[in-house]
């Protein structure tokens, strides 16, 4: 076995993996790219106003779904409207303000939501 043939087998081989490594670097970054702009073209952009009522959106009732129950909670208050989309909201029952996302927001366009639960007694209709 001649070393120096060895060598720049190993050399060879060793620019191949690099150039491989680099033109996957450069198909991932596209990928992410046009992964990034689509994620951008299906966002709803909405613009609030203080003093504007909005319902907002309760994720936390994926845990035990209920069919009839609405998942807007509200309504709130808009304080004021951060940078990058955060809303500052506040409570019509309490003083108290709270930082929400704006994608968990929507303008309340009236009529309010029934919180309280009713039956109904079927057997006597």
């Amino acid at each position: 076995m001649d070393m120096d043939l060895v060598g720049e087998k190993r050399l060879l081989q060793l620019n191949e993996l690099d150039e491989f490594r680099l033109h996957v670097y450069e198909i991932a970054k596209v990928y992410k790219e046009k992964t990034n702009m689509w994620h951008d073209k299906h966002i709803k952009h909405r613009e609030f106003e203080p003093r504007q009522e909005v319902l907002l959106f309760n994720s936390r009732l994926k845990l035990f779904p209920e069919n009839f129950k609405s998942r807007w909670a509200g309504p709130f208050k808009v304080v004021s409207v951060k940078p990058h989309g955060a809303v500052e909201l506040r409570d019509t029952s309490s003083s108290g303000t709270f930082l929400v996302n704006g994608q968990r927001v929507k303008q309340n366009w009236g009529g309010n939501i029934a919180r309280h639960k009713t039956s109904m007694d079927l057997a006597d209709a």
